[in-house]
Parts: structure tokens; C-alpha cells; sequence
């Protein structure tokens, strides 16, 4: 890889720049050690809470089952605001002592000691101004103190006795817990106490607060709270959680005590109607009569469906005993020829009478025989034929009267059965009414005791689902300042600030640095390049080489002027025109030196002309051409150590003059712009046969290379 190579030409400022950049790594990194030995640790403890589902209760048991039955379905958003609210963290605060920092203070900075703290401070303040305002104490002595502030004079103070400060009184002793359990603890010490405001104790915890769900589909809530004190961390965030089950249980008690306080009055407004609905009922039922309307209808149409059979069963009788009678009533002088139906009169009795007056006819018949009519014996059988047939008719009279009275008594009960039928409907519409009211008023009056019941177990059973599945622990080590990132970081900042400070500086510097630089900004050639000679004994060995060079691209040949110049300054050029000149004779070649810059000296053996004496601008360019021809004579080259092109117009008379011009480039000290500058030069005066020579061509000095050699110039 050569040197001029892109990517060793980028890494080249970096690498003379490498110890800058180390010595801001060590620097940061040691003011980022001191920073974090003085900056408060901060500790982060956290807990988790797990909301109540309310759709769940206890598995397996129909008591707790909806278990919170005043509860809307939870949502995540409203818990962890609720967790956020001023009236929550107010209650959190006043079970935890951290309205009073205690500070042990140090030269440069304080440490709370909160429960590390060898004494205890109490307050009672009457003025306002007193809150958030720092009290210095001197502990002077196991008995005494003073206290200090910002707008008071030193009061005196013994342990355990108050002390009166303007607006208020401020009582101290010590901790004899602590100093129990550390001996050795020192009590005699400054120490800063801060009685912190409401207002700036909430600003304070909602600042270090923070309180975000695990996820928003899973009811599980994280609380997080960073404190310079790590007990605080914890206490906080367990405190936090305990006071939100501990609220939300009291909330639920008090709702579910005015709910039953509301059921129990509601309760009673609904048994007194419940009580004047089953009185009108009873009422209506005695006025009119009634048991139970459908089984009384039924019962009465059965009653009538059965007295109507039966008097349609005695209408047949009836009938049928009418026209026996009529018929028996027509022919009863000839009794014993008809032949009457005793369908509807067939009792064994009859039978029995109308067998035996069969009998009798019969034997009367064989009596005839025998006898005539009128003997005694004919007689008899006529005349019991005769009481057979007279009370068989009138039984067959009384038959129909009796018969005629059962269905005219039937006929009435009949009607008298259909007259409760009179008025029904009316009479089951007012009770279906009044029983529809009684079923409402009895089924919110059972509601409301259902009501009642759960509201009491709600109220009794002081539970909540909501619970705390991970408590805060103390932290061991802190979350902020994070050591080795803050390390790290400031070790990377620096490098890199360091490196664009390199660039920067290198850009800004805009130095020729290497033929790349020359061959981009300009179209003039490079006649050679010399590197930094470190040692004198090989400066000949470099211009020997560099003469040897030019005559190969020609630019020396006989009788040549070779003017040798600079842009800032003459001293830029003054080492290559002395050791061209001496390489040159020590080719054996005779050469002319025109001295414009007036700073060679001791140059033997050879021709010198020095034109850096004022005089020498009143010559015109031919006079000077003249004179260089004529002290030519003898010589085989004629070398121009010239002005830099800064100092005037006598520098650029010479280059016109000269058949070939050296402009000498200094890579540690020419600025770019310089290249551009001469190619305007060449355009503006047409200077031909120009070539460019890069002097320390490749050399990169280490800022310690650089910061000795300025040390010895100064002191040189």
C-alpha cells in the first residue's frame, strides 16, 4: 500500500492525532470516575399488583362467586390512574416518615441518612416559610447543638428539650436504636434537615413514580420508584400497593353499607305494600265469596253438567209415564186388554202386580169355564183384578206427579247453579288484577332481600382480589448512575470528540500534505519530492537523487535559469536552493547564483549575485536579463534563489526571466489554497516550464514530536 493510497491518506491526521485521542479517552474517563463518586446513586425498587378479575371469584364456590357485586369490569387504564392519584400517594405519605429529610453534609456533597440517621427530627411548624427551607445542625457535643438558617441567627439546643425557632418548634433527640446497633457511630457531625411542603413532596414522588401494566391484555400493574435512599424505594412501592387494596376495600365497605342501609328502607316501603296488596285480596275474596275461582267454576259446571243428565234422564221418565198414563187412562173400562210399554215402569212391584193379574185373569178364565160370570168365586177374581188395576193406575198417577216434581226441582237447581256464573269474568279480572300487583310488590320485596343478603356478606367479608404477587425488595445496587455505561460513554464521546476535533482541525489547517493534493487542485507537474531528513550526513545522498531527477525530466540543461521560490516566505525555500546548489557542484558543474532573497551565505567556489538589496528595483527587466547573460559567461547553469511570491513583484519578474521555475510546497506549513493560487499566478503572468516541489513529503510528526520541537524553538 503506498502512501498515497485514499484510506492511508484519511487515517494519517488520525494517527499523528492518536495521542490526543488517548489522552481525552484517560481524561474522560477519570472525570467520569470522580463525577460518579460524587453524584447521588439512585435505587429502584418495584411491585407488582394484580387486579381482581370480576368476572372470577374463588373457584368452586357459589358465595364468592361475582364475589364484589358492585363493581364495573376493571380496566387496566383506570387502576393505574387511580394508583397516580394525589388522594392515593396523600394517603401512602402519611404512613411513612418522608416529610423530614435528614442530610449528613459534606464538603462537597450530602448524603440522607433517613433511618441511618444517628438523631430524629420533629416539628411543629406554624409559618409556611419554614417548609422546604434547609436547617443547618452542628451536633457539638452527645448533649448539645445548634441550629442554623438561611434567615435566622445560630440557636442553641440540648437533646430531647424543644426548641424554639421563629415560627414554630423543633424538637431533636437520638436515635438510640441506631447507635445501639452501631456503636461506633459517629454523632458529633453537620447534618442539613429539609421539612418538605405537601406540594413538594407530591412533585418529588411523582417525579421518581412511575406505574405501567405488564401488558394491556393482562390485569397485572408494575409500580416503580427510584429514591436516593433505597429503603424509600421499597417502602414506597409496598406502602403504595397495600394503601390501594386497603382504599379500594374501605371504598367497598362504605358502598356496600349505604346500599344496605338503602335496601333496609326500601325493604320496608316494600312490605307495607306488599301488606295492603294480600289485605285487599283477603278483603275481596270474603266480600265476594271467593276460594279459588277456577276449581269453583269447575266445580260448578261439573254440578251442572250432572243436573242437567238427570233431567234429561227424568224428561224420558216423564215422558214415558205420560203416555203410559194417557193410554191406560183411555182404555181402563177394558184394563185387562191393553197392553201398555212398562218401559219407563218397571219396578218390582209393578212386575210383580202385573203377574199377578195375569194370574188372576187366567184363572178366571178357567173359572168361566166352569162358573158364570155371576158366581161368587168369578166375583172375588174380579174384584181383586179390579184393586190390582185401580192402584195400578193411580201408582202410575203418582209415578208422573213424582216425576214432574223431581224435574221441575232439578230444572230450578239448575238455574240456580248457572246464577254464579253471573259476574265472573269481572270478578277474575279484579283478582287476576290485584294478585298481578301483589306478584310485583313480592317479587321486588324478594329482590331487594337477595339484594340485602349479598350486600351484607360484601359488607362483612373485608376482602379484596385484588392482591400484591410481588413485593418491592430493598435494592442492592443502584440503577442510576449506571457505572460502566457512563464509563463507556464518556470514553466514546471523547474519542470521537477528540477525533472531529483531529479533522477539524486538520481540515481547517487545509495543509498541502502529499502529492494527491497537488495533483488534485492543480495541472502543474511535480519536478520531485523530498522527504524529512532526519540526518545531516544524507542530505547530500537526497539532492544528488533530486538532481539526477530533474535532468531526467529535463528542466536542467546547459545554460538554464532555474528559478527556485516560495509563496509566504523565502525562508520555505532557502534549504533546497543552498543543497541544489551544493549537489550541482558537487557534479563539477560551475554555477550562477542570483541571490533575490538575500539568505544564502557561505556558498563557496562559486558566482554570486545578490539582488535583495533595494537598489536593485530600479533596474529594468532587460538591464537584469543582461547582467544574469553577461556573468553567465564561464558557467554552465545559473540558479534564482528568489523571493517568496508575498514579498512583492520583483519574485514574479524572475519567474518570467527563468527557463524553468522550482515552486517549492512545504507539506507541514503551505496551505492548500497556495496550489491555486499559483495556477492563477501561471494563468495571469503565462509562466511556463513551472514545476512543483513537495518538501517533507510524507511526514507525519506525533503531536509529541510536534510540542518538543515548538518547546525548542521557543527556547531557541
Amino acid at each position: 500500500m503506498t502512501m498515497n493510497n485514499e484510506n492511508v491518506r484519511f487515517l494519517k491526521p488520525l494517527l499523528r492525532g492518536f495521542p490526543i485521542v488517548v489522552l481525552a479517552m484517560i481524561i474522560a474517563v477519570l472525570a467520569a470516575k470522580k463525577y460518579l463518586n460524587y453524584v447521588t446513586p439512585m435505587y429502584e425498587s418495584t411491585a407488582k399488583l394484580k387486579l381482581a378479575d370480576t368476572q372470577e371469584g374463588v373457584p368452586s364456590a357459589n358465595l364468592f362467586k361475582d364475589f364484589d357485586v358492585f363493581a364495573t369490569p376493571n380496566k387496566i387504564s383506570t387502576e393505574i390512574e387511580v394508583l397516580k392519584s394525589t388522594s392515593l400517594i396523600e394517603k401512602t405519605l402519611e404512613k411513612l416518615p418522608f416529610y423530614t429529610e435528614i442530610y449528613r453534609k459534606g464538603k462537597v456533597r450530602s448524603v440522607e441518612l433517613f433511618n441511618d440517621s444517628p438523631i430524629k427530627v420533629e416539628s411543629i411548624l406554624s409559618d409556611e416559610k419554614n417548609y422546604d427551607k434547609k436547617f443547618i445542625i452542628n451536633v457539638n457535643s452527645n448533649q448539645n447543638f445548634t441550629i442554623n438558617s438561611d434567615s435566622a441567627k445560630e440557636i442553641k439546643g440540648t437533646f430531647g428539650v424543644p426548641t424554639a425557632i421563629k415560627g414554630g418548634k423543633i424538637l431533636i433527640t437520638k436515635n438510640d436504636s441506631y447507635l445501639q446497633s452501631k456503636p461506633g457511630a459517629k454523632i458529633v457531625d453537620q447534618y442539613e434537615v429539609e421539612f418538605l411542603s405537601r406540594e413538594k413532596l407530591l412533585d418529588k414522588v411523582n417525579k421518581n413514580l412511575d406505574i405501567v401494566s405488564v401488558d394491556k391484555d393482562v390485569p397485572v400493574i408494575r409500580i416503580n420508584y427510584k429514591s436516593n435512599v433505597p429503603e424509600k424505594a421499597s417502602l414506597l412501592v409496598n406502602t403504595l400497593a397495600e394503601t390501594y387494596i386497603q382504599d379500594y376495600i374501605e371504598n367497598k365497605y362504605r358502598a356496600a353499607n349505604t346500599t344496605v342501609d338503602f335496601l333496609k328502607n326500601e325493604i320496608g316501603q316494600a312490605n307495607n305494600k306488599l301488606s295492603g296488596a294480600e289485605n285487599r285480596i283477603e278483603n275481596y275474596r270474603n266480600k265476594e265469596n271467593i276460594i279459588n275461582i277456577p276449581q269453583e267454576t269447575e266445580t260448578d259446571l261439573r254440578k251442572i253438567s250432572q243436573l242437567k243428565i238427570q233431567k234429561s234422564n227424568l224428561k224420558m221418565n216423564l215422558d214415558a209415564i205420560k203416555n203410559l198414563n194417557n193410554y191406560i187412562s183411555e182404555g181402563k173400562d177394558n184394563y185387562l186388554e191393553l197392553a201398555p210399554n212398562f218401559e219407563a215402569f218397571n219396578d218390582l212391584l209393578s212386575t210383580e202386580m202385573v203377574k199377578n193379574m195375569k194370574l188372576l185373569q187366567a184363572e178366571k178364565k178357567e173359572l168361566l169355564l166352569t162358573y158364570t160370570p155371576e158366581h161368587e168365586k168369578v166375583k172375588i177374581i174380579d174384584a181383586k183384578i179390579k184393586d190390582l188395576t185401580d192402584y195400578q193406575t193411580e201408582s202410575i198417577k203418582n209415578t208422573q206427579k213424582n216425576l214432574q216434581i223431581k224435574y221441575n226441582d232439578i230444572d230450578r237447581d239448575i238455574q240456580i247453579a248457572e246464577q254464579a256464573f253471573i259476574g265472573l269474568p269481572e270478578k277474575e279480572k279484579l283478582l287476576n288484577i290485584m294478585n298481578r300487583e301483589f306478584n310485583l310488590y313480592e317479587k321486588n320485596y324478594n329482590f331487594l332481600n337477595e339484594k340485602r343478603i349479598d350486600a351484607e356478606i360484601a359488607k362483612a367479608a373485608k376482602i379484596s382480589f385484588h392482591k400484591i404477587i410481588t413485593r418491592g425488595e430493598m435494592p442492592k445496587q443502584p440503577v442510576s448512575p449506571m457505572r460502566s455505561i457512563i464509563i463507556i460513554v464518556a470514553a466514546i464521546m471523547s474519542m470521537i470528540g477528540s477525533i472531529a476535533l483531529i479533522y477539524a482541525v486538520h481540515f481547517a489547517k487545509a495543509k498541502v500534505n502529499d502529492v494527491y493534493t497537488i495533483e488534485k487542485n492543480s495541472t502543474i507537474p511535480v519536478a520531485f519530492t523530498t522527504p524529512f531528513i532526519k540526518s545531516r550526513e544524507k542530505t547530500m545522498h537526497h539532492f544528488l537523487e533530486n538532481v539526477l531527477e530533474m535532468e531526467l525530466k529535463e528542466i536542467i540543461k546547459d545554460k538554464n535559469l532555474i528559478c527556485i521560490t516560495s509563496y509566504d516566505k523565502s525562508k520555505q525555500h532557502r534549504f533546497h536552493s543552498k543543497n541544489i546548489i551544493k549537489a550541482l557542484q558537487a557534479q563539477s558543474r560551475k554555477v550562477l547564483v542570483i541571490d533575490v532573497a538575500g539568505n544564502l551565505e557561505n556558498i563557496e567556489n562559486i558566482d554570486y549575485i545578490d539582488f535583495s538589496e533595494e537598489k536593485n528595483l530600479r533596474l529594468t527587466s532587460t538591464d537584469i536579463e543582461n547582467l544574469i547573460r553577461e556573468k553567465m559567461t564561464g558557467n554552465d547553469l545559473c540558479i534564482i534563489n528568489n523571493q517568496s511570491i508575498k514579498q512583492g513583484k520583483l519574485p514574479l519578474l524572475f519567474l518570467k526571466m527563468a527557463d524553468e521555475n522550482l515552486f517549492v510546497l512545504d507539506s507541514r506549513k503551505t496551505a492548500e489554497k497556495t496550489i491555486m493560487n499559483v495556477e492563477l499566478l501561471k494563468d495571469e503572468y503565462k509562466l511556463t516550464n513551472l514545476w512543483f516541489v513537495l518538501n517533507k513529503e510524507g511526514y507525519n510528526p506525533s503531536l509529541m514530536t510536534s510540542i518538543k520541537s515548538f518547546i525548542n524553538r521557543k527556547r531557541s
